[in-house]
């Protein structure tokens, strides 16, 4: 175990999961299913990328529907090669100059920035790959409620 202090380098907080993405290929059904079987409510609601968000407690669960147009780029190489896209780590606000930097330190190349919404509305989010392939967003606190058009 590494004691607490080692993390003093690392430019941004981890302030827990913002959202994560599952792949369906019948997204009426997986709606129903997160809303009546978990009891999620209602998020966001992207047509034009064939992506329905769902509430569940602080964070959101994104289902994005892989039979959908919208949906080219999340789909997997193999078909049932995986159902999760990607996890959203939310963060405390951070420089941005500070965590390329730090990223870059640590050999992790930045796959995509971009302004995207999670539980926390939209903000600037990063892109980047664990050691074992996962996809990460990190992902600041929000600049403007989620749902703008």
């Amino acid at each position: 175990m590494r004691p607490h202090d080692t993390h003093r380098d690392v430019p941004f907080t981890l302030t827990g999961i913002d959202h994560v993405v599952f792949l369906v290929d019948d997204l009426t059904r997986a709606v129903d299913w997160y809303r009546q079987v978990l009891g999620c409510q209602h998020g966001y609601s992207y047509p034009a990328l064939g992506m329905e968000q769902v509430w569940a407690g602080a964070a959101l669960i994104v289902l994005w529907d892989t039979s959908h147009p919208g949906a080219a780029a999340a789909v997997p190489p193999v078909p049932g090669g995986r159902n999760v896209d990607h996890v959203c780590i939310a963060t405390s606000t951070f420089d941005h100059d500070a965590f390329r930097a730090h990223m870059a330190t640590h050999g992790v190349a930045i796959e995509r920035e971009a302004m995207h919404g999670g539980a926390r509305g939209m903000g600037h989010s990063f892109y980047i790959r664990d050691p074992w392939g996962n996809l990460l967003e990190m992902k600041g606190p929000a600049e403007y409620a989620d749902g703008r058009e």
